[in-house]
């Protein structure tokens, strides 16, 4: 849905004015044929065409008010959040601890980390990729990092973590960014 709703809220609108149309031409149509019909029949058949279009015309109307679309405000900022997390953390296992609020989890990981570096089990790339995203998520958590992990969360981070930073804090709430890593969890298990 490249488009964010905005094709799609528009062929929704398009539907709606279609069947109103369909709908009033059916009106028409039943009172040129009103003789051709037995009273209960017609009436009837008048009573639901008019409820239909009751309510198509109580959902255009929210539409063209703007108060019913596809994607609203909270859904674009949805969308940038999950794209932001989406390439700013790569490694499901810090998604994971992120979205469950386990710093004490992210320090130990860290800490493994640091030792499979020194003895040769982690790429330096891998090392530099998981320890900016941990350090991320442990700033986003609200805990204090070493001058030492600034400086290399400063040299090391990516666009993609910078955005996640700016996005998630102009958000303001945690719980919402907490919220979209569980999905991105969820999403990366499958």
């Amino acid at each position: 849905m490249a488009s964010r709703g905005t094709t799609e809220t528009s062929k929704l609108k398009q539907n709606l004015e279609e069947q109103l149309d369909r709908l009033m031409q059916q009106l028409q149509d039943l009172e040129e044929c009103r003789e051709e019909l037995d009273a209960d029949e017609y009436e009837e058949t008048k009573k639901e065409t008019l409820e239909q279009l009751s309510e198509i015309n109580d959902s255009l109307k929210k539409i063209m008010s703007g108060d019913m679309t596809l994607v609203d405000e909270l859904s674009g900022m949805q969308l940038a959040i999950q794209a932001a997390i989406s390439q700013a953390f790569k490694t499901p296992e810090v998604i994971r601890m992120f979205a469950k609020k386990q710093p004490r989890q992210l320090r130990t990981r860290l800490a493994e980390m640091d030792r499979d570096l020194m003895v040769g089990k982690l790429g330096r790339d891998l090392y530099t990729q998981q320890k900016v995203e941990i350090l991320t998520a442990l700033r986003k958590l609200g805990e204090k990092l070493t001058q030492d992990d600034e400086m290399f969360l400063s040299a090391n981070a990516g666009t993609a973590l910078s955005q996640f930073e700016r996005v998630s804090t102009d958000l303001g709430s945690g719980d919402k960014v907490f919220a979209l890593a569980s999905f991105e969890v969820e999403k990366a298990k499958q």
